[in-house]
């Protein structure tokens, strides 16, 4: 087996517990790649503010990539790449996440942007990404500065073929893909988590082939294709697992430290 010297995680239903912790073991695993010699980063559907919290705990150096890898930060929360959804791709796809009647949130750099405050997902977000939104009645201010657009809903197939729709009428303006199957995110057009890990390993000046890659979700796939190793959580499903080389346990069974524990072990061996 190829030597592994770069690990990218995502962070929900990965890195974390489905109530959004980051357990003793998991800390202990990445501590344990910091000492091997082995790099590691994040990319998450999160905003650059929900991912702030993991950076010190996980003696984070490298960049990390927020937005579904479509913005790179460096570890102290400063921009060096950041794209943007066009604004008229943003207002198009606002008109069609109203038609199908799902919650809409919109993200800049720094803020979380909602119609309503009552929507059944915003409790979540907020305990996700430790942040408040705020409240607006008009996206329109903000479609030339909209990082990402989330229709949430609890209606998982609606979602799902909204995605499909969504995909179909913004083609190669804007991606869209579920990072949960209550979230349908919308980020800029050509970046994605994959394109991040390709930035990281140019980066480090290492192949992609000694690239690890772990998720869970649709929106992980993207890295998965790009990396040497790719593994997929036991969490993930069935169409996910299908695109990875391995599985490990779920995130609620250590999945993740159970994967970084392999890693160390089949690097150790050579």
């Amino acid at each position: 087996m190829t030597r592994i010297a770069l690990v990218v995680s995502d962070v929900d239903g990965t890195l974390l517990t489905k109530d959004k912790v980051l357990t003793e073991r998991a800390a202990k695993a990445v501590g344990q790649l910091h000492e091997a010699g082995i790099a590691f980063t994040l990319t998450s559907s999160r905003p650059a503010i929900g991912m702030s919290f993991l950076i010190e705990p996980l003696q984070i150096s490298l960049p990390v990539g927020p937005f579904n890898g479509s913005s790179i930060i460096d570890a102290d929360m400063r921009p060096l790449e950041q794209s943007l959804i066009p604004a008229s791709a943003a207002g198009r796809c606002l008109d069609l996440l109203d038609q199908s009647g799902v919650d809409i949130w919109l993200f800049t750099s720094d803020a979380w942007l909602t119609r309503n405050p009552y929507g059944d997902y915003v409790p979540n977000e907020r305990r996700a990404i430790r942040a408040e939104p705020t409240i607006i009645d008009d996206f329109s201010p903000y479609l030339s500065n909209a990082c990402k657009i989330v229709g949430s809903s609890n209606d998982f197939d609606l979602l799902a073929r909204c995605e499909g729709e969504m995909r179909e009428a913004l083609g190669a303006e804007a991606t869209a893909v579920r990072s949960q199957s209550y979230y349908l995110d919308i980020t800029p057009p050509g970046r994605n988590k994959g394109t991040f890990v390709a930035a990281m390993a140019e980066r480090l000046g290492i192949p992609l082939e000694q690239v690890a890659t772990i998720g869970d979700m649709h929106n992980d796939v993207a890295m998965f294709e790009v990396s040497g190793l790719s593994i997929a959580m036991g969490n993930a499903s069935d169409e996910v697992k299908s695109h990875a080389k391995r599985v490990t346990t779920s995130n609620q069974d250590e999945g993740f430290a159970n994967a970084m524990e392999m890693i160390l072990a089949e690097n150790a061996q050579g």
